[in-house]
């Protein structure tokens, strides 16, 4: 086959990580089938040099998401490589590509959390833009071949607000991989909890910052709307030196701070996998999580729950933390997840699309 994979966000966070290991775990096992990655212009050149396999080459396709431009050229751009199946790693599928291919829904948060205050657009504006969002993604489930998704959370989700068959949903969890830390990072000088993830609504943090008072927090993610309101809020509440917003972290930095915290404390109250809490895990790092769908199908018993409504409750976890046996189940528990096995699933999923 000759398969076509959308890689326009490998460079972004969440979905860009998804991309970044599918394809370097594909480049791995198949040398089989041919393989077209559409990338952004300014990603080329590091593609390239990332991915050793012969029987993968470099399609330019220079077109942002989320624009009219990506529904009317961006077809244009596939239909000239000839595709036997193309997959879309992310919803934002082209309304006017009618080849056959696959696409991957992570989650359906925005159908409960919209984010319309960090819109620069006026609000009737974006609210059709969010019609827009829920349409598209309603005719890429139901025109493709399989929808691939991360957790039975998601699946359970888009069965309930896509209406397509749960047949055709196919669950391949994400992976993990830990990096090896180097001594130049310096160990803070008092014990803290870390956050690692954007500042959306749903990621619950305004009741996180009121519980966490007489507690030292890192938050780890790029600044953003919601981050600098985020900043905002605490600098009213007085809490600077107790508030720390670390900005990006390099994986390598992201793994020595799981290792040398208290605990990852994740208060969402939606997620479609929750890949920070298997991070942690892998780290050996003890993890505090809101008692959600996701967070119970991947973690299982191996983190401490709260109610992420309950300021309260959050606050009693993080001030009477108990690693007992959690630390060691939560690393035998992430070793079950990985990137090649997920590689290996999707591309059998690949291989089925052809007889469909």
């Amino acid at each position: 086959m000759r398969i076509g994979i959308d890689a326009r966000l490998w460079n972004e966070s969440g979905v860009g990580r998804y991309i970044r290991n599918l394809v370097h775990e594909l480049a791995k096992i198949d040398r089989k089938n041919e393989y077209a990655l559409f990338v952004l212009e300014k990603d080329k050149e590091g593609i390239l040099k990332q991915v050793q396999n012969d029987k993968f080459r470099i399609a330019k396709a220079d077109i942002h998401w989320h624009t009219i431009e990506e529904q009317l050229k961006f077809p244009q751009i596939l239909n000239k490589e000839n595709i036997d199946l193309m997959h879309f790693p992310y919803f934002s599928v082209p309304l006017f590509y009618n080849k056959p291919f696959v696409v991957t829904i992570h989650d359906l948060i925005l159908h409960h959390f919209p984010t319309g205050r960090a819109s620069t657009l006026p609000l009737p504006a974006y609210w059709l833009k969010l019609f827009v969002y829920r349409f598209i993604l309603k005719k890429s489930a139901q025109k493709a071949r399989r929808i691939l998704t991360v957790s039975y959370a998601t699946k359970d989700e888009i069965v309930k607000h896509l209406h397509v068959s749960q047949d055709k949903i196919i669950v391949t969890y994400e992976g993990v991989d830990t990096k090896s830390t180097n001594t130049k990072y310096q160990i803070p000088n008092t014990k803290y909890f870390l956050y690692v993830g954007n500042a959306y609504p749903h990621k619950n943090l305004e009741r996180l910052i009121e519980a966490s008072t007489r507690i030292k927090l890192i938050l780890v993610g790029r600044e953003d709307y919601f981050y600098k309101r985020l900043k905002e809020k605490v600098k009213k509440m007085g809490l600077e030196k107790q508030i720390v917003f670390y900005g990006y972290a390099t994986d390598e930095e992201l793994s020595f701070l799981y290792k040398n915290a208290e605990a990852l404390i994740m208060p969402s109250l939606m997620e479609g996998f929750g890949l920070p809490v298997l991070e942690a895990m892998a780290n050996k790092c003890l993890v505090l999580a809101s008692d959600i769908p996701a967070h119970r199908e991947i973690a299982g018993d191996a983190v401490s729950y709260f109610n992420p409504l309950d300021v309260r409750d959050i606050e009693k976890k993080m001030q009477n933390i108990h690693p007992d046996d959690k630390v060691q189940k939560g690393f035998d528990r992430a070793k079950m997840f990985s990137w090649e096995r997920m590689a290996k699933e999707t591309l059998s999923i690949y291989e089925s699309c052809v007889s469909v």
